[in-house]
């Protein structure tokens, strides 16, 4: 059954990092508690200072920088290129990964998902955009102060950091946004 919901960024739940260095507010998972048994899950980290992430063995993960001047990742011994607000970046949650801040404290935009059980697309977007999706799980992300949506006869406003998410879809659905925001389409295997 199609199920669609707003979620407010006031009301994520703030828990700490795996590693203990920091935490991250969830805003939302398709099931599990803690940091275990989720197939997916979406979160906004507060990096005050250089230093290592958290592994998640067999899951990716897709990265984004909302807040700052940026971040350079170390992946298993490997330089990424810098990486500035809404500029996405895929790796594995297995590898060894640390962060060299830019220019201080960031914000970060994080989807960790299972590979196993889920297909996962990933894209930022501006501007008035009209996109179609069969998806199961279809989430709209706000980077903007004022973000709408339009999908059939359902309109839902955003703020800033607020999440759309539609759950249970079963066919081609055409989803209408205005604003900056990141579309995250999962679909289980």
């Amino acid at each position: 059954m199609k199920q669609m919901k707003v979620l407010r960024a006031a009301d994520y739940p703030r828990m700490p990092w795996k590693n203990g260095g920091g935490s991250t507010e969830e805003i939302t998972r398709d099931a599990g508690t803690g940091l275990d048994g989720f197939g997916w899950r979406l979160s906004i980290a507060d990096i005050a200072e250089s230093g290592g992430f958290s592994t998640f063995a067999g899951y990716e993960r897709i990265i984004s920088v909302l807040q700052g001047d940026g971040m350079t990742l170390t992946v298993d011994g490997q330089a990424t290129r810098s990486l500035h607000p809404l500029d996405p970046f895929a790796f594995s949650g297995e590898s060894h990964v640390t962060c060299t801040l830019l220019g201080g404290a960031i914000r970060d935009f994080n989807l960790i998902y299972a590979p196993k059980r889920y297909r996962a697309r990933l894209q930022w977007m501006a501007g008035e955009q009209r996109f179609f999706s069969e998806a199961g799980t279809v989430l709209v992300f706000s980077a903007d102060t004022e973000l709408g949506i339009r999908t059939g006869e359902s309109i839902a406003d955003l703020d800033l950091y607020d999440c759309w998410q539609l759950s249970g879809n079963t066919g081609l659905l055409e989803i209408s946004t205005r604003g900056q925001c990141c579309v995250i389409e999962l679909t289980a295997h």
